[in-house]
């Protein structure tokens, strides 16, 4: 059975290049995992801070919005148009923080089926994962790959890192967000605040702790960039 476009274009790339990396790393994968990640991040650098800067622009008119949704609250038709009247006198679009993030969705699931593959540590899936395989000799002498990275199995879940998955996804999670002035929206978010850093942690111990390791740097780098537009934001009102 051949390759579709999916795998030609994003899951070869991807995993030979994990596996290069690898070999010039010491023949650490974690390393490899860790390095490809703020490579990875590096090459959406503008398309995440535009994303970061539309939904720092998008708070300073929460309290505008509010306003409006008080004051219009029986007309969902003008509240709609003065919203869009707000949005385009201020030069802020709905869809700047949706659009980035829309296009970067690829290139993370294509990472993550990577180090999936990659951490095939049966001889079923290492035959699978040989379709994937430039023609390369590098390649085929690295395999295969050892797991073990700082005294871990990067092939079975953890629960440190299952723990720092969902610390780092909170504090990402809790610079971004701002008061609302509806207390029902305002339990919402602090409703998500905790379900989905507690979700992730959880699905992290079902994962191979590579995906732990992946999630963990991308949080890091995301905290970093986040701090550099809006500093601690959440954290510290």
């Amino acid at each position: 059975m051949g390759l579709n476009w999916w795998d030609i274009i994003a899951m070869q790339p991807m995993i030979n290049t994990l596996i290069v990396l690898t070999r010039y790393l010491f023949n650490n994968f974690g390393l490899a995992i860790i390095l490809l990640t703020i490579i990875v991040n590096a090459c959406m650098l503008p398309l995440t801070m535009k994303q970061i800067h539309a939904s720092k622009a998008m708070q300073t008119l929460q309290p505008k919005l509010a306003e409006l949704q008080k004051r219009y609250a029986k007309d969902k038709q003008r509240l709609a148009k003065e919203q869009m009247r707000l949005y385009k006198e201020s030069g802020v679009s709905p869809a700047g923080c949706l659009l980035p993030m829309l296009v970067q969705m690829p290139v993370w699931i294509a990472l993550y089926q990577a180090i999936m593959h990659v951490l095939a540590v049966i001889p079923e899936n290492l035959l699978g994962l040989s379709k994937y395989l430039y023609s390369w000799p590098i390649v085929y002498s690295t395999l295969p790959l050892s797991s073990e990275f700082l005294g871990l199995n990067l092939a079975t879940g953890n629960m440190m890192l299952a723990i720092l998955v969902g610390g780092s996804m909170w504090v990402q999670q809790k610079m971004v967000m701002t008061p609302a002035a509806d207390p029902k929206q305002q339990s919402q978010a602090n409703l998500m605040l905790w379900m989905m850093p507690l979700m992730f942690a959880f699905l992290t111990l079902s994962f191979p702790s590579g995906l732990a390791l992946f999630w963990v740097t991308s949080n890091v780098i995301r905290i970093a960039l986040q701090y550099s537009v809006t500093g601690w934001g959440g954290l510290v009102k």
